[in-house]
Formats: structure tokens, sequence, C-alpha cells
């Protein structure tokens, strides 16, 4: 591992404290434009976190699962507790490599082979972005009624493109201003759902435990946090390397858990009054308009950020597609505002659209999504720690021919589709069930069986049929690459 002077703990590396737009893309960050510390990671994403959607996963449980609030509760934390691993390993790749997660795939894939999991990457993004700017949308709509659903819509998926458009260090910085604007928030609900105007006790007593709703749960948990994985690296990649990759982990692994089970948990309390896939409705029908006015007003803001983080994902992610298609082209941060640009338009268009039937919708696209992310997450965290152990020759990433790499990694990519296969019979959604969901009645293990056979598999297939390749240690990379 090579080594970086270490830098002052600011999540801005230039001494003016006013913010700038990015210059960089997705090309190695240089040894000495590293800046941050570790410990920052748990404020970025225990910020992101903090915000209207994840109260509406939360509200997945007692709603769309019909779960009692206590097994909601012990299905939130089982899912993110355990997804939060994989996350958080990905993490700790970035201030190692210092390229986004997309383009470190190719050491895995190959240069063309990562394509796929890229264009994969980038409708996640398209869906993250809606639904961030829908429930932001509500949120502004319940500040402000005499704004259109629409037009809230429109002033919160704006908000998130500016902050997109500063990209890496705005970012970092807002979420961690929401670690406590919307702490302070998330801390008055609970506050006053619990002591000043108590749910009502049915609340927490209807619903029951049921194999299915309470697995399917898990499953949100875990999709939640895997979720970040094609792109918590990036956020990471800013780091010294000599930070260290166990404080990377641990950093985001506290954040973010702890930032997603917390409003999640509100979720699950307040959905037996939810209507319309409307929180903030339910919200406010409990705790009284004034409270929730308040809440909402720190909340909102949190959403904003979300979709900042998913439209500055989605544009590093195009760029390495078109990268990957046009090995010659001089990518500059011109190119990252446009394409964010593109990202929003389609996101909002989306959202407008699905705003009204928003809570189902939501719910099968993280089903969806989470069977084509599992075999991916799995392929790379094992050539990462126990295959390579960290070892890449990053100029490689960015080589026309795809360098020690190549343009496709065949056994990745039939690990990947072997992945998905090996899901199938253990699918279990309102639009199929697999015949072994089926037999243990209606439960989704599909996810763990898939991590459970495509990492073993991948692990065996490496060491097994492909020749091990002769890499140089990482390097720094100009922006010719």
């Amino acid at each position: 591992m090579f080594a970086a002077k270490a830098a002052p703990d600011d999540p801005l590396p230039t001494a003016k404290k006013s913010p700038r737009v990015e210059q960089h893309t997705i090309y190695q960050i240089p040894l000495d434009q590293r800046h941050g510390k570790a410990r920052q990671l748990f404020t970025l994403w225990f910020g992101a976190n903090l915000n209207v959607l994840t109260v509406v996963t939360g509200a997945l449980a007692t709603t769309i699962f019909h779960q009692s609030f206590l097994s909601a509760v012990v299905a939130i934390l089982v899912g993110n507790l355990i997804g939060t691993i994989f996350m958080a390993l990905h993490a700790a790749q970035g201030p190692r490599l210092g390229v986004p997660q997309m383009v470190q795939s190719r050491g895995q894939f190959g240069a063309r082979g990562a394509g796929f999991v890229v264009v994969l990457v980038a409708f996640m993004y398209v869906g993250y972005a809606g639904t961030a700017f829908v429930t932001g949308g509500q949120s502004v709509h319940f500040l402000v009624p005499s704004l259109s659903a629409d037009a809230a819509i429109l002033v919160i998926a704006a908000i998130c493109l500016a902050a997109a458009i500063y990209g890496h260090d705005v970012i970092h910085f807002s979420t961690r201003m929401m670690a406590y604007v919307s702490g302070s928030a998330l801390l008055l609900a609970f506050i006053w759902l619990l002591f000043i105007t108590p749910v009502p006790p049915q609340f927490l007593t209807q619903g029951s435990f049921s194999p299915a709703g309470f697995f399917k749960m898990v499953s949100m948990g875990a999709l939640w946090q895997l979720g970040y994985a094609p792109y918590v690296s990036d956020y990471s990649r800013y780091l010294p390397p000599d930070s260290g990759p166990r404080q990377a982990f641990w950093a985001c692994y506290w954040g973010t858990t702890l930032g997603a089970v917390l409003p999640m948990i509100l979720g699950a309390m307040i959905g037996p009054a939810v209507t319309d896939g409307n929180v903030v409705t339910a919200l406010g029908q409990l705790a009284g308009r004034n409270v929730t006015f308040i809440v909402m007003l720190l909340l909102a803001p949190g959403v904003a950020v979300a979709g900042a983080i998913c439209l500055y994902g989605g544009s590093l992610a195009l760029i390495t597609l078109g990268h990957t298609l046009a090995p010659r082209w001089r990518i500059t941060h011109r190119a990252r505002i446009a394409i964010a640009s593109g990202i929003f338009l389609i996101a909002l268009l989306l959202s407008i659209a699905g705003a009204k039937n928003f809570l189902p919708l939501y719910s099968h696209f993280n089903e969806l999504l989470l069977y084509l992310m599992v075999p991916w997450t799995a392929v790379n965290l094992i050539d990462y720690y126990l295959i390579r152990f960290g070892d890449y020759h990053v100029p490689s990433f960015f080589a026309a021919d795809g360098g020690v790499y190549g343009h496709y990694n065949f056994t990745a990519l039939a690990c990947y589709l072997v992945g998905i296969v090996v899901q199938i019979p253990f699918i279990a959604t309102d639009f199929y069930t697999g015949p072994l969901a089926r037999a243990l009645g209606g439960v989704d293990l599909s996810w763990m069986v898939g991590i459970a056979v495509v990492s073993p598999v991948y692990y065996f297939a490496v060491r097994s049929f492909q020749r091990p390749l002769s890499t140089a240690p990482t390097e720094k990379v100009s922006e010719e690459y």
C-alpha cells in the first residue's frame, strides 16, 4: 500500500471553505489531493440515512408486510446489522484504490464485462433518486400546502441537483450537518410519540409475526445497506491511503446502521396510520401539525442530500460506462454535471408519474434490485479480500484494452449469472414465488442463498481455473487515461 501525507481533519481540501465544484470524475484521486479522516465517514452515513425515505422503508414492516411492532423492530435490526457488513467492506476499498466502486469492478469483471453491472447500477440510481424526490416532495408539500405535489417534487429535486453538481465535498459537508439537524428531528419525533401524545396502544400490538413478512423486512433492511455498496467507496476514495481500512469499515458500519435503524423503527411505529404511502400525513395525524411541521422542516433537507448522493453516484456510473464504450474519451467535470442533469430529468418524470402508487412500487423495486445486486457484491468482496488482498493495478482500469484484466472475466460473469439463477427458486414476491419459497411458506431466503453460493463458487473457480494476474502495486493514474 502506498503512503500518503496525513491530511488535516477537514472535509474541504482547499484553504478556502467556500463551496467549489468538484473537478475530479472517475480517475484515481492524486495523493496530494487526498484529505479527511476515516471517522468522518460516520457522520456521512449517519446523516445520509436520516431522512423521510428511511422512515418510509421502516413503515413497510407494519403496512405492506403486516408485522407487529416488536417483530418489525427485530427484523429491521437483523437486516441492517447483516447488510451493513457488506456495505462497510466495500467502503474500506476506497482509501487504498482512490477510484469509484464501479471503476474498481473492472478488476473483477473486465473492462467491458463490468459494463453490465454499471448499467444495472445506473437503473438503481434513477430509481433511488425518484423515490427521494417523491418523499422529499411530500415533505415540502406538507410544509408549504400552497405548492402542488408536483411543484414540491420539483423543488426538492432541484436542490438535489445543485448539491450533486458541487460534488463530493459539499455532499460530505451536507451529510455532516444533517447528522445534527435531522438527528434533532428524529429525537423530537420519538419523544413526542412516546411521551407527549403517545401513539395509540393498538399500533404497537396490531399485526402479527409471520415468517414471510418477517424475512421480507429483514431483506429490506439488508437491501437498504446493500444498495449503498455500488457507491459507498465513492465517498471514501478521497481519504489518504494510511487512514486505514479498519477505521473506514467501522465508521461506515456504525454510522449507517444507527442512521438507518432509528428512522426505520419510527416508520414501523407510525406505519398503521399510513395511507396512500404518505408517512408525512400519518405523522401529522399522530403528532399534530405543529410538531410534524418542525420534524419535516428538519428532515426534508436530508432527503435532498440522499437524492444528491444518487445523482452524483449515477453520474460517475454512467461516465464509467461511457469510458468503457469510448476508452479515449477525455472526461471532465462538465461531463459529470451534464450526466447528473440527465439523471435528474429522468428521475423527476418517473417520480411525478408514480407518486400516487409510491409505496407498493418502491417495495417491488427494492425486491428486484436485491436479487441483481447480491451476486455482484459477493464476487467483488471475495476478489478484493480473499483473491487479490486489495492489490490491483489501477492503470489497467483505464487502459483501452483492459490492461491485465482484459475486456471480460468470464469466470466472474459466469458466477454472477449462477448467483441470479440459484436465487430464483427462493424468490417470494407478489409477481413470482419460487417452488422452494412456496414450500417454506412464502419466506424469501434468496439473497442469503445467493451470497452463500456465489462466494465459495467464485473463490474456488478462480483458484482452480484462472491463472493469477501479475499486478503491480497501486499507483497514481493521471487524467490522461
